[in-house]
């Protein structure tokens, strides 16, 4: 919305002298009352007589009101408004207010234009209204028809002049026969007397008819007011089944009642048993984790126990044995190393200025000996059966 727009509908309102005072600033921020009401002073400086909501305290009476008004103008002035701006009642609405008082500033500014005579009576908005001259609109639909019907009557006729021309012509050239038109004239005088003896019979009837009809009128109001005694009876007397009526719309009620008791507990059941799953299976998963970290853990050490045998040697754990077996066990171990993945430093413990740890050195740590006693645990049992099964053997 441009300024030039807000100062232009100011300008229009103080010269159609609107009766209070409109600022550019009341347009910054929705003020839907003020809209409302330069809508309604609108539509009554067009028509009067216009009916228009005027609660716009709710929602719904706002949009009730804006949609009325967007009707009113589409129908008297031609005008189409747009709905949405004219709800949000800020800078967007004005320009839709611009187009109703921009038309009605022309209206008056022409009006000054003219210079009409002023003994006469003073023009006003309402004088070029539609909605004043309904009447006259009316009519003239009404004559509109009237003429397009008469002349397509007179269209027939002209058709047919042709053929009744010669039938005139033939008639008054015809002489007249007295005999004839007497004939006529009485015929035409028992058709009358006819019709007004019919018409006096009807008469005569008509006190019999009417004695007929208020007779069936009395029976009609008897039969009534015994139905409706009949009615007043049926209303007040108690129907033979309403007591076990009431008994079973009870027993409904009670067995209802606990319908909706067992079905919240069966719910309450229902989710206590997804939550007792739910718990279960994360106690189970917790527990296949711990399982795998000890599998890893165990893994992890017995790799580090055989890599403890091949940095310290595996001859020194099978001395009592005899060679052969410890070459085998030594080639199987050998072969179970070759496939475990290696980790740490393999260059027998050089130091940076070139320097060797010793042997003594080794044997003599504490880590040193907890891996003989680690080695002892796992290999020394198995060598011990095996020397054992071996002495059984050669006793044998």
């Amino acid at each position: 919305m441009s300024f030039r727009d807000l100062r232009n509908f100011t300008e229009m309102l103080r010269g159609l002298d609107y009766p209070r005072q409109v600022s550019i600033d009341n347009f910054r921020q929705p003020n839907f009352p003020l809209v409302a009401e330069i809508l309604v002073w609108i539509v009554k400086r067009l028509d009067s007589s216009a009916p228009l909501p005027t609660d716009i305290e709710d929602e719904s009476d706002r949009v009730i009101f804006i949609k009325s008004v967007a009707q009113f103008m589409a129908t008297k002035l031609h005008l189409r408004l747009n709905t949405k701006k004219l709800y949000s009642a800020d800078g967007r609405a004005v320009q839709e207010l611009l187009k109703a008082t921009t038309l009605l500033y022309q209206a008056l500014q022409s009006q000054q234009d003219d210079q009409q005579p002023t003994d006469g009576p003073p023009i006003s908005m309402s004088d070029f209204s539609v909605a004043n001259r309904l009447g006259e609109l009316k009519q003239t639909r009404q004559l509109v028809a009237d003429i397009t019907s008469r002349g397509a009557k007179l269209h027939s006729l002209l058709a047919d002049e042709v053929d009744l021309r010669e039938e005139r012509s033939a008639a008054l050239g015809k002489t007249l026969d007295i005999a004839v038109i007497e004939q006529g004239v009485t015929k035409s005088i028992e058709t009358v007397k006819g019709q007004i003896a019919h018409t006096i019979e009807l008469m005569d009837n008509l006190a019999s008819d009417e004695a007929n009809l208020e007779a069936k009128i009395e029976r009609r109001k008897t039969e009534l007011e015994r139905n409706r005694k009949r009615l007043e009876g049926l209303q007040n007397v108690r129907p033979a089944f309403m007591d076990e009526y009431e008994k079973l719309e009870k027993e409904l009620q009670d067995v209802y009642q606990s319908y909706i008791e067992k079905f919240r507990n069966l719910s309450f059941l229902e989710q206590q048993l997804e939550e007792h799953n739910r718990a279960e299976q994360d106690k189970f998963e917790e527990t296949e984790a711990q399982i795998k970290r000890m599998q890893a853990r165990l893994r992890d050490e017995e790799l580090r126990l055989l890599r403890g045998v091949e940095e310290y040697g595996y001859e020194g754990t099978m001395l009592g044995s005899d060679e052969e077996g410890d070459e085998d066990d030594l080639d199987q171990d050998s072969d179970l190393l070759e496939d475990a993945p290696a980790f740490g430093r393999m260059d027998g413990g050089v130091d940076d200025d070139g320097s060797e740890e010793t042997t003594d050195s080794l044997t003599g740590s504490d880590d040193l000996d907890a891996t003989s006693d680690e080695e002892e645990d796992m290999f020394g049992q198995p060598q011990q059966d095996q020397l054992d099964d071996d002495f059984s053997d050669d006793d044998f």
